[in-house]
């Protein structure tokens, strides 16, 4: 495997399938190195950056924000390196620094300083590499574009649920994801102190009001998953509290009210709650209205945003040789110093 074993068991921790990281990471730089005029290489960087030259790298944040995806960005340097530069042997003995994955691999040393879901400020390093340059310049994009967009989730995530603390709301997703990335996304959401909705169509039932419409009605539609699913939560859209009334006499699970103002919310809950309705409110959400909303004791707020529209947290890599330095005074010699040859 092209990843390590701190790097596996860090995106094993963190919910993630490293052979599913593996192939996203793959199909990433495959956009970097297709092939070209100069066939399929990191032209400037073969061409500016001797073979040998080692260096260091560290990921500096240059805003605050919410940090998530760090053990990805490690395996995309891990990969690059194994799968573009040659070989990785690994070498065992190093133990990771707490809060830290720190692996030496055919010259390529990773030390995470923040976990997934720290807040930071500028001038913080979240992640150092230390290794053959070409390989650190050819990974800086994807291992960037990656950490950028899933900070930025994390991020977002978080302003949401900061304004919505104290209330007993939660803030959740949807699956209003980028393709492919979809795990990832759900993964920086739970970064930023938001909690998952369904990951697939499979995971639980939601009838929306199309659903409505090709069934013939509220408690049809909902009659209809029951019977054919009978294990399976059934959670019902509703934009009316004549739907909620018949959702919830339907023995729906929850209850999605749809671009309604926090009055009707209020009386939606009122009406799911006796029953052990859980509610959910959706559509039309701001995080100016956020708190507002989440006060009409509703028991999440759905936000699309967090993963369709959330900006990049921005993080930059900067290069240092200064390990070149350190190898020359490690290696230095005195004149009048004995030698063993």
């Amino acid at each position: 495997m092209p990843v390590s074993a701190p790097i596996r068991g860090a995106l094993v921790s963190a919910g993630l399938d490293p052979g599913m990281i593996i192939e996203i990471v793959r199909r990433a730089v495959c956009e970097d190195l297709a092939d070209g005029p100069a066939g399929a290489v990191d032209a400037t960087s073969v061409a500016t950056v001797a073979p040998d030259l080692q260096g260091r790298a560290a990921i500096v944040s240059r805003a605050r924000g919410v940090v998530a995806g760090l053990p990805v960005a490690a395996a995309v340097f891990e990969i690059v390196l194994t799968e573009q530069y040659g070989s990785r042997d690994d070498v065992a003995g190093i133990e990771p620094a707490p809060r830290s994955v720190s692996e030496r691999a055919g010259g390529l040393e990773i030390t995470i300083s923040v976990s997934d879901g720290d807040r930071v400020g500028p001038g913080d390093a979240v992640l150092t590499v230390a290794g053959p340059v070409r390989a650190l310049l050819t990974a800086e994009r994807t291992a960037l574009n990656l950490l950028c967009h899933l900070s930025g989730v994390a991020t977002a995530t978080r302003r949401w649920v900061d304004a919505v603390d104290g209330t007993g709301a939660a803030i959740r997703d949807t699956r209003k994801t980028l393709p492919g990335l979809r795990a990832l996304e759900k993964y920086a959401v739970r970064c930023g102190g938001g909690v998952n909705h369904r990951m697939s169509l499979a995971d639980a039932a939601l009838v929306k009001d199309n659903h409505v419409i090709a069934a013939g009605g509220v408690a049809a539609a909902f009659t209809a998953v029951r019977t054919r699913f009978p294990g399976l939560a059934v959670e019902v859209e509703c934009d009316t509290q004549a739907q909620v009334v018949e959702a919830v006499a339907a023995g729906a699970d929850l209850i999605l009210c749809d671009n309604m103002t926090p009055d009707e919310l209020r009386e939606s809950v009122a009406l799911a709650r006796p029953a052990g309705v859980a509610v959910e409110a959706s559509g039309g959400l701001t995080l100016a209205v956020a708190r507002a909303v989440a006060e009409t004791g509703v028991n999440f707020l759905a936000v699309g945003a967090l993963t369709h529209s959330a900006p990049a947290l921005d993080l930059g890599l900067d290069l240092s040789l200064d390990l070149v330095l350190d190898q020359r005074l490690d290696n230095h010699i005195e004149p009048n110093q004995d030698r063993d040859l």
